[in-house]
């Protein structure tokens, strides 16, 4: 069906809590790796009664198997390393820029190209993203002081955001760029309004700009015949509108028309 994703990606917030993490050798220090990285505690399966998340890391297929369905019958989530079919949840390859984390995975198709993708980005995003999502953050009372409207402060945020705005991400100087940029952040921000004509019902065709578009936009208005996988690539917080609802100049925000060609 289209416009389905294979799971629902999350970021769990495990810091001071116990996961369990059951095997040895070289996937099951992994394992415990990544849980102390999160800050939280790697103990065995005799404490299943104090954590809700294991990590099975057993060459053992039916041993592997066994623990999995002890630890499931205790209400924890599983993963059994190399093994998709049994698990609850799976690992991504994680781009660290503290603390914007990015997480590439393929749902335990290929490991090995979540990680190829995640060395691409590395070569991509600057060292200092980190800096400027901590000046953001910094920054979030003094821009809702400035923009107490939710919807303006989103399009102050998305015009500063977007490639050649005050704030780029790919620009190794946006961090330095914000405290200037809170000072008046709406004058980013005038109202929009783009038309979007698709040359196939196929997402793969759309335009890197067309995608920018959708990904930013405040509203859609479309055709009843643009398939669902189109209109998934708006905001999930979009408005959806029926396209005759279309205005003919700006209104409000960034809104975009989306016809077939």
């Amino acid at each position: 069906m289209a416009g389905l994703i294979a799971s629902l990606p999350l970021f769990h917030q495990v810091a001071g809590s116990r996961i369990v993490v059951v095997g040895s050798g070289p996937m099951a220090e992994a394992k415990r790796r990544l849980v102390e990285r999160a800050g939280a505690v790697a103990v065995g399966e005799a404490e299943a009664h104090h954590a809700s998340l294991a990590f099975v890391a057993l060459e053992d297929a039916g041993e592997a198997a066994a623990v999995r369905q002890r630890l499931k019958a205790k209400g924890l989530l599983v993963n059994v390393a190399d093994k998709p079919d049994l698990c609850d949840f799976t690992t991504p390859s994680i781009l660290d820029r503290d603390p914007l984390l990015i997480a590439i995975g393929t749902g335990g198709a290929s490991a090995g190209l979540a990680k190829h993708i995640r060395l691409r980005l590395e070569a991509i995003l600057p060292q200092r993203l980190g800096e400027l999502a901590r000046a953001l953050a910094s920054g979030r009372d003094t821009l809702r002081a400035k923009l107490p409207d939710g919807d303006a402060r989103r399009r102050a945020v998305d015009a500063a955001l977007r490639p050649g705005g005050t704030l780029d991400p790919l620009d190794e100087g946006s961090a330095g760029r914000v405290e200037d940029w809170l000072s008046n952040p709406a004058t980013d921000a005038p109202a929009r309004l783009e038309r979007i004509a698709l040359v196939s019902g196929d997402p793969e065709d759309l335009t890197l700009r067309h995608a920018r578009w959708l990904g930013e936009a405040d509203a859609i208005y479309h055709d009843t015949d643009v398939p669902p996988a189109i209109v998934a690539r708006a905001r999930a917080d979009a408005a959806r509108h029926p396209l005759d609802a279309a205005p003919d100049v700006p209104l409000e925000g960034f809104e975009v028309i989306l016809t077939r060609d």
